[in-house]
């Protein structure tokens, strides 16, 4: 399966758009790419679920609106999308496989981060700092061995559902 985008391209996408992107710049960088997508493609890949929704953010100025910015990790879902396109499955098989999946996922690692960022702030004014934030790096290391199972789990149960439909590509190397 190749890359549209390869993973150091993806990678440094990450970091300079650490804080977002635009539908607009995603669907730019795929066109660059030679990739199909547009708009109402990318629209229709959040309606599905294959995509998270964008949060709204103000622009400065006067009655200027507001732009949807989405996660940076939109642009290696559809990298893995048009990918699963290519290897023939459809929509509604990429929707039932690990990609609906790794996005809650991503979601549950998302609201995590921010939860133990707030503790760590915390945990800075706490009488018993140095065991709070002790346990703290403990739990962490945890959640992240958990994370790593139900990722491994997901993609194991997706690669069955694949195989059990005929989709092209399932099997020991899927």
């Amino acid at each position: 399966m190749s890359y549209l985008l390869a993973p150091p391209e993806i990678a440094r996408v990450e970091r300079e758009q650490a804080r977002g992107i635009t539908s607009r710049e995603v669907v730019r960088l795929f066109e660059a790419k030679g990739a199909r997508l547009s708009e109402a493609t990318f629209r229709k890949y959040v309606q599905a679920g294959l995509l998270p929704r964008s949060r709204r953010v103000g622009r400065k100025g006067k009655h200027t609106g507001s732009t949807g910015i989405y996660p940076v990790a939109v642009v290696r879902r559809i990298d893995l999308i048009k990918r699963m396109m290519a290897e023939g499955l459809t929509l509604e098989q990429i929707r039932e496989s690990f990609v609906t999946m790794k996005g809650r996922l991503d979601d549950v690692e998302a609201g995590l981060a921010a939860l133990v960022a707030e503790l760590e702030r915390r945990a800075r004014e706490h009488p018993e700092r140095r065991e709070v934030e002790r346990q703290l790096g403990r739990a962490q290391r945890e959640l992240r061995a958990a994370l790593r199972r139900i990722e491994w789990v997901g993609g194991r149960v997706a690669r069955v559902g694949r195989s059990e439909a005929g989709a092209p590509g399932a099997g020991a190397g899927a």
